[in-house]
């Protein structure tokens, strides 16, 4: 079993950045590919990243290719999601969500495994 805690959420404006963290415990960090899933008010839980264990694979949803970038320090047992040009549209609650098909990227959140609380993300206009 992995216990995963986000960080990193906040306020921004509309075109800054923020950088969550997802720090993971328990079992053995690299045993899993990694996503980043978020769910805005009144909406359901959306894809927005994921990586495979290694980092060799990524894959992301169309709303964010090109301004977010997902990434791995199995070392520090973290994964990170890099957040820039940030929207309006980005206000959600992110969470971070483990994986024991590890050498995939899924999009899928019913292959997730393992899910964090969450951290909330708000852009201003």
């Amino acid at each position: 079993q992995v216990q995963l805690v986000e960080s990193g959420g906040g306020l921004v404006q509309a075109g800054g950045s923020l950088r969550l963290s997802c720090a993971a415990s328990g079992r053995t960090f690299s045993s899993y590919a990694m996503g980043w899933f978020r769910q805005a008010p009144g909406k359901e839980r959306a894809f927005v990243a994921a990586i495979s264990w290694s980092g060799a694979r990524t894959n992301y949803a169309d709303s964010v290719k090109g301004r977010f970038t997902i990434s791995r320090d199995n070392a520090k047992n973290t994964a990170y999601l890099q957040m820039n040009s940030l929207e309006p549209e980005d206000t959600a609650a992110y969470y971070c969500a483990a994986s024991s098909n590890s050498y995939n990227a899924y999009s899928d959140y019913t292959r997730m495994d393992y899910w964090g609380k969450g951290t909330l993300v708000t852009v201003s206009s």
